[in-house]
């Protein structure tokens, strides 16, 4: 596994990057080799965040945590990452059979966020985000929405000749999907 490192405003001893690193590497058993772990520290208002995003070919799972102690963080930040793993184990099984975490990505597939045109003092975009859009089932999409603890989740619905489609968590916990009619 793969370790990336961010302080973000705060310099921490080494100690707990290796305690972060002993901790963390022990989800290796979950994972295949090309595993990356990109882990953020901060403090903020007398409370350690630790900013947890495992990338393992094309699964992320990304968990945010925050204690009174940095290091009572980075085990919270693991247990989380375990509880998501225990709660999909099912479905992460089958994924895994189907070479789920094999990440090809064609040409086409890569998607773009168009620049907006005229009035732009209305709206404001702050960030901008570039992914593959990969083909996969409707359950697999959601499956990755809350892997990576979103509410919405964009992919091409390989039910549907590949079209895209968004699912999204509903205010009543049900899922909803947005399609493309062309």
């Amino acid at each position: 596994m793969k370790f990336v490192f961010t302080d973000k405003k705060v310099n921490l001893p080494g100690k707990v990057h290796a305690y972060a690193e002993k901790k963390v590497g022990k989800l290796e058993r979950y994972f295949k080799a090309d595993t990356e772990a990109a882990i953020v520290f901060s403090i903020e208002k007398d409370r350690n965040n630790v900013e947890l995003t495992i990338r393992s070919g094309g699964t992320v799972i990304r968990v945010a945590e925050s204690t009174s102690d940095m290091f009572a963080t980075i085990d919270a930040a693991v247990a989380s990452v375990e509880r998501q793993l225990r709660k999909n184990k099912a479905r992460l099984e089958k994924r895994l059979r189907q070479d789920a975490f094999s990440r090809t990505v064609e040409a086409d597939q890569v998607s773009f966020v168009p620049e907006p045109e005229g009035e732009e003092d209305k709206f404001r975009i702050v960030r901008t985000k570039r992914f593959p859009l990969r083909p996969m089932s409707a359950e697999e999409a959601i499956l990755q929405m809350n892997l990576v603890g979103h509410s919405f989740f964009a992919f091409r619905d390989a039910d549907n000749d590949g079209r895209f489609a968004v699912v999204y968590k509903r205010n009543d916990g049900d899922y909803g999907i947005i399609e493309d009619e062309d």
